[in-house]
């Protein structure tokens, strides 16, 4: 409840509450009979067998979406239970998020009705059928200040399921990458018809836990879903060019990157530095995924030998030396971008370099190549920059790696088009 208040939401709230005339200073009725309009939404956190009851209310107030945050249906066993919620759900007309689940944070209409508080817009969409994991990848993009569209956790997704909200994030105005977290699939021709067509039109980032034998095995028990078989679920997502991810990082890492850039036009990448074994690990990293780093140019080798000291090494990585400032790396990002065929240039600033967020924002909008930041042992300089890069949009990672790897994702994108069509944003 309070989520829902600080988070900005302009509908009118009514707590239910038996045993309390007010909450958080809002008039609190006991039941939902002695709310004297309609409702639109119930969001239900009672006993499970308590539930169905609460269904049969909101039917009465002509309520047309549940949020059933209570746990203790299939997942313990109660499928019964489960099935007579859904059975009576649908003849009232009322679509059910859950039970079991975390609930919704759409942020177009400011309905936080979960947790954490996430109250900072951006581009991701996140389902999650993992509650945590949802919550976990939102909170990191409040952190970075990379903000979410939507944060939505299915649960036992005894009704709307992650086809539906890819669905809808297909035709969202306010996301660019979908997120999704599932442990199984109910409508498997639906899931095929449904990401295959959003794939083309924006990216989709998967984490789907089970891949070994014992991981299916803990999906089952988890959530009662069916893990499938993993390779042919890989082969899917290459074929219809979907980001799978196989670990929490990676896959915000991968959403991140994917709601600020598109796939850059080839795999060519050239890496400035100021740290010679940070660079050294964005080569072994690159060459381990499949980008090329390529040699210096020989016009671009001449014009960096001519503009940098000689105490820089000119090579692939450029290594800036540990003693470079913002002016030295604002020579090599100019010439690199004028004079290399690289398609990607990686910028890590291995020190605390001051102004790296204006050098970065500075040639971001003027050049076609795709320009992606580390920025790795800088102290307290480094945490105003990258924050500066974050909140305006610019694609920064805490290791080489992290950022070549995340670059790389961008290369299963297949996206064709973009359907003009839009969601009324209510």
């Amino acid at each position: 409840l309070l989520n829902i208040l600080n988070g900005g939401y302009k509908g009118k709230v009514f707590p239910i509450n038996k045993r309390e005339t007010s909450i958080l200073g809002i008039k609190c009725y006991p039941s939902l009979q002695d709310i004297d309009q309609d409702i639109d939404l119930v969001v239900i956190i009672v006993p499970a067998a308590a539930v169905k009851e609460i269904i049969i209310e909101a039917g009465q107030k002509n309520a047309k979406g549940a949020i059933i945050i209570s746990g203790g249906f299939k997942e313990i066993g109660n499928q019964k239970l489960e099935d007579d919620l859904y059975d009576t759900a649908q003849k009232l007309g009322i679509r059910i998020i859950g039970p079991n689940c975390q609930g919704i944070n759409y942020r177009a209409n400011r309905l936080c009705a979960t947790w954490p508080l996430i109250d900072c817009d951006g581009k991701i969409g996140i389902v999650s059928q993992s509650g945590t994991i949802g919550a976990a990848i939102a909170q990191q993009a409040k952190d970075e200040n990379i903000g979410i569209s939507c944060f939505a956790s299915l649960g036992n997704k005894s009704d709307i399921d992650e086809i539906d909200f890819i669905d809808f994030f297909s035709l969202d105005i306010s996301t660019k990458a979908i997120s999704v977290n599932i442990e199984g699939v109910k409508d498997r021709k639906r899931f095929t018809r449904i990401l295959s067509s959003t794939a083309k039109k924006k990216p989709i980032i998967i984490l789907k836990p089970g891949r070994t034998d014992a991981g299916a095995k803990a999906v089952s028990s988890h959530t009662k879903s069916i893990a499938g078989n993993d390779m042919v679920f890989s082969v899917f997502c290459k074929k219809h060019g979907i980001i799978r991810s196989n670990d929490v990082t990676e896959f915000y890492d991968y959403s991140k990157i994917s709601s600020l850039c598109n796939k850059p036009n080839g795999k060519d990448i050239a890496i400035i530095t100021s740290s010679g074994g940070a660079g050294i690990i964005a080569v072994d990293t690159a060459v381990d995924c499949g980008l090329n780093v390529a040699p210096i140019e020989e016009e671009l080798d001449k014009e960096l030998h001519a503009s940098l000291p000689n105490q820089c090494v000119i090579s692939n990585p450029l290594d800036l030396t540990g003693d470079a400032n913002i002016e030295r790396y604002e020579v090599a990002l100019e010439k690199v971008l004028h004079y290399s065929k690289a398609d990607i240039i990686l910028v890590i600033f291995g020190d605390p370099i001051k102004n790296a967020y204006e050098l970065i924002k500075n040639n971001l909008n003027n050049s076609k190549k795709t320009i992606v930041a580390c920025y790795i042992g800088g102290g307290d300089i480094e945490k105003q920059e990258v924050k500066k890069m974050n909140s305006n949009g610019i694609p920064v990672f805490p290791t080489p790696e992290r950022a070549i790897k995340a670059i790389y994702s961008l290369f299963s994108l297949k996206i064709e088009n973009v359907d003009e069509r839009r969601h009324e944003q209510i």
